[in-house]
């Protein structure tokens, strides 16, 4: 099962005011579980139809989540699965269904996070998780540098591409 921790090997993403990359990533526990479930005890999967992206100010790890922003108009932002949203694995950019060998796709829209209207805290973690409140969480990972996100800030965001996980 520590081998699926290992299972996304390339995230890297730029997040906007927040952090310039990050790489290495994991899937949570309940992934593993789902996936293993799936491929070896003929279950369904249940991937979400929409991955909500949720940002933490303490860690969150494959087994727990962490402590999530909250107020001053933050909100998780919604990222529905289609090949219009994310990449193809034959190309960044591509809306077309995967045949390229690198098991890799990445976000092909930017993804922003609203204005915040108080101070957020120190962001150290984002999340991928299946629902706009509560739900599943998918993938957790610390950004590489923890950014500080204040009342007034610029709207933090990952830009089109940034976001990008490799399946091996």
């Amino acid at each position: 099962m520590k081998h699926f921790r290992h299972f996304l090997a390339g995230l890297v993403l730029a997040l906007t005011a927040l952090a310039p990359q990050v790489q290495a990533q994991s899937l949570t526990d309940a992934a593993e579980n789902a996936i293993v479930d799936a491929m070896f005890r003929a279950q369904a999967l249940g991937v979400p139809s929409t991955f909500y992206v949720a940002l933490d100010t303490t860690a969150c790890s494959d087994s727990t989540a962490g402590t999530e922003v909250s107020g001053g108009s933050y909100a998780r932002v919604a990222v529905t699965s289609s090949l219009a949203n994310w990449a193809g694995t034959q190309s960044a950019g591509s809306t077309t269904a995967s045949t390229g060998p690198g098991g890799q796709t990445s976000n092909n829209a930017v993804i922003t996070f609203p204005v915040p209207t108080a101070n957020w805290g120190s962001v150290s973690h984002f999340r991928l998780v299946s629902a706009s409140t509560a739900g599943t969480t998918w993938f957790c990972q610390a950004l590489t540098t923890p950014k500080t996100v204040n009342n007034g800030d610029a709207a933090p965001s990952f830009a089109i591409g940034a976001m990008t996980f490799t399946f091996q």
